[in-house]
């Protein structure tokens, strides 16, 4: 029996390594989004355009004007004479962030005096103007304390932060371990979502029906090249992630490669079961994609917090396998915990593989009575 299925496994291999569409999903793509998410999904900014409205036109508030632009975060685009000028640029796209300064503004910082300072941004694009109101808020302190030297009040309550684990504040932290699950997922359970449909559509299901071998050997043996094939995927991302945009691995390399390999075993399940409930490789396509893509991008915390959402959502937050692999990630890679801190998720993932092993085993049966 171990004799055929050995045989039966390679088969697939070499069926696998013959198809050039396949490897290209395989390891072209994963490549690709991880590259393409990596770069274009931040929170960061260098160089927004803003436009300044300066009524006092004093030292300070030049010296002011050239400290806002000396982080990198910001460009002046124009200097306005009036109100009027403002909703041009917003208009125009050409500026995002109109900070108005007001008269007697260096008489006024010396002396002490309250004051304010409008920050003007466009609403239509909320994140990116509180980012830039924060920034810029940030900076005008930083502007004034620097200017007046004060030395604290003893009596004052402080508050320091300190960023652990992410000092920098880097989003490739963050968006990485999401975007690993993301296309792990995807490109697993989708590729074998494919297989025993493939075998449907043409018709060489009844070979595999006649074999000697028991439905849970062939699901098996369709799943195990997808599983060797994706864990060099997972490895591969995950090299790509370190040497590309630096993204630690603080704790175990052998936890991390042991739950990216579980994480794959549930996405191969999830995608047989799929694919033992289509008739039609199109329609297992279609099914993957729209059934995982979207409901692991928006509710298991890559992108919008779990905590945010509405109860129902967040229950359905936590049947999603990626929710539980991406806290394995964060964890391992960027704080650095140990097995004990994760033997939940993992947990979670082992019994989610077997539920979807026993249900794929059980419509296989269903299918073949």
């Amino acid at each position: 029996m171990f004799k055929i299925f050995r045989a039966f496994v390679r088969k697939e291999f070499y069926h696998i390594l013959r198809d050039k569409r396949t490897l290209l999903i395989l390891f072209g793509i994963p490549v690709a989004l991880v590259l393409l998410f990596g770069y274009t999904v931040t929170t960061e900014f260098k160089d927004a355009s803003i436009d300044i409205l300066d009524y006092a036109k004093d030292d300070a508030s030049a010296q002011l004007i050239q400290h806002l632009q000396s982080s990198g975060h910001f460009t002046v685009n124009r200097l306005l004479t009036s109100e009027k000028e403002m909703d041009a640029g917003f208009k125009e796209g050409a500026s995002k962030l109109v900070v108005v300064i007001p008269n007697n503004f260096a008489a006024k910082l010396y002396a002490k005096s309250a004051m304010t300072i409008q920050l003007i941004t466009d609403g239509s694009d909320p994140n990116n103007a509180n980012t830039l109101v924060q920034y810029a808020t940030s900076m005008v302190n930083t502007f004034q304390n620097n200017e007046l030297q004060q030395t604290e009040n003893p009596f004052t309550i402080k508050v320091e932060n300190r960023m652990l684990y992410n000092p920098q504040l880097v989003s490739a932290y963050n968006f990485i371990p999401g975007t690993i699950a993301l296309i792990l997922l995807i490109i697993s359970a989708m590729l074998t979502s494919l297989t025993i449909a493939r075998e449907k559509e043409m018709g060489t299901m009844e070979i595999l029906l006649v074999s000697p071998l028991p439905p849970i050997l062939i699901i098996l043996g369709k799943v195990t090249p997808y599983a060797l094939l994706s864990f060099i995927d997972a490895v591969l991302v995950l090299i790509l992630g370190y040497f590309v945009f630096e993204v630690p691995i603080a704790g175990s390399l052998i936890l991390l490669l042991f739950s990216c390999l579980l994480y794959v075993i549930t996405a191969l399940a999830l995608g047989t079961l799929i694919s033992t409930t289509s008739k039609t490789q199109q329609d297992a396509m279609m099914r993957s994609l729209m059934g995982l893509m979207m409901p692991s991008l928006i509710l298991s915390g890559f992108i919008f917090p779990l905590s945010s959402m509405p109860k129902i959502l967040q229950v359905l937050g936590q049947i999603i396998p990626a929710t539980y692999f991406i806290e394995i990630l964060k964890g391992v890679m960027l704080r650095g915990v140990g097995l004990r801190f994760v033997i939940f998720e993992i947990g979670i993932l082992t019994l989610t593989t077997m539920v979807l092993l026993f249900f794929t085993w059980k419509n296989f049966k269903i299918r073949l009575e």
